[in-house]
């Protein structure tokens, strides 16, 4: 068969396009210098979240991370982050937040109060007491792509290296429903059982990074723009899809930040 002028033209678009595609996939993300602005803006927007008490040893206790949206006064976080019950005794234990700074006697304590919770996806917002503080800008997480380079800013083991803001760099590895049919019913637990039963086996971002207690709540987010796309847990998501294992795998996840959105929509409603 003879080659004609219009296969051969097709035949260059099609080269065209295939070579843009690859182009495209060996091109880095931003380098540390280009997301330092994104890195900066989020650090000033993250707190830690905890529980106050003046008569306790030490008198706040860490939990996980937190990020400022929507006006300003509002924290999100993931809703396992939060205690089950506070002391309600003579000397009342508190929910705060706690705003980062490099002087620890400067830092800044607000008040947290519950606005609203979705324990199906394990997400919380919280009401924060005094001037509203610069919110992140959410982004819909149905954009994210698998082997999209994203960052994530929090407070690894916090309770042990301090209230300092950590970034890590984060690829995205899969986005994969967080409850996957077992191939034996012996490797079935009730949590599985529940959302697969109850049709919440929704997507979750499977990470190729190594995320730390306390950095459950933390944002995931776009290092070109600051846009948060994900909230990094450690605890709810990995209770299903890692029961099996007796060692912590080093895969990270995080709930996609269109369940947040939604939830913040029903606080305007």
């Amino acid at each position: 068969m003879t080659a004609t002028a219009g296969d051969a033209a097709r035949l260059t678009r099609a080269l065209s396009a295939l070579a843009c595609l690859v182009l495209g996939a060996l091109t880095p993300g931003p380098t540390g210098a280009e997301a330092s602005p994104a890195i900066a803006a989020v650090k000033s927007s993250i707190v830690a979240m905890g529980t106050f008490q003046a008569t306790r040893v030490p008198q706040f206790r860490f939990l996980g991370t937190g990020f400022v949206v929507g006006d300003g006064t509002l924290a999100a976080t993931n809703a396992h982050v939060l205690p089950a019950r506070l002391d309600v005794g003579a000397d009342p234990e508190v929910l705060v937040a706690v705003l980062p700074g490099e002087d620890p006697a400067r830092r800044s304590v607000r008040k947290l109060t519950h606005l609203a919770v979705d324990n199906e996806h394990d997400i919380a917002v919280l009401k924060m007491e005094g001037q509203p503080l610069r919110p992140l800008k959410l982004r819909d997480s149905d954009s994210v792509v698998e082997g999209e380079s994203l960052l994530f800013t929090g407070f690894p083991i916090g309770g042990v290296l301090g209230l300092f803001p950590a970034t890590h760099r984060a690829m995205v590895a899969a986005i994969a429903p967080i409850a996957l049919p077992s191939a034996s019913s012996r490797q079935l637990d009730p949590k599985v059982i529940r959302r697969l039963r109850d049709s919440t086996a929704f997507p979750v971002f499977q990470l190729d990074a190594t995320a730390f207690p306390g950095n459950s709540g933390s944002p995931l987010y776009d290092p070109a723009t600051g846009e948060v796309v994900g909230i990094l847990n450690m605890v709810f998501v990995k209770g299903t899809k890692e029961s099996a294992l007796t060692q912590p795998s080093g895969i990270s996840y995080a709930i996609p930040s269109r369940f947040l959105i939604d939830l913040l929509r029903s606080i305007q409603r």
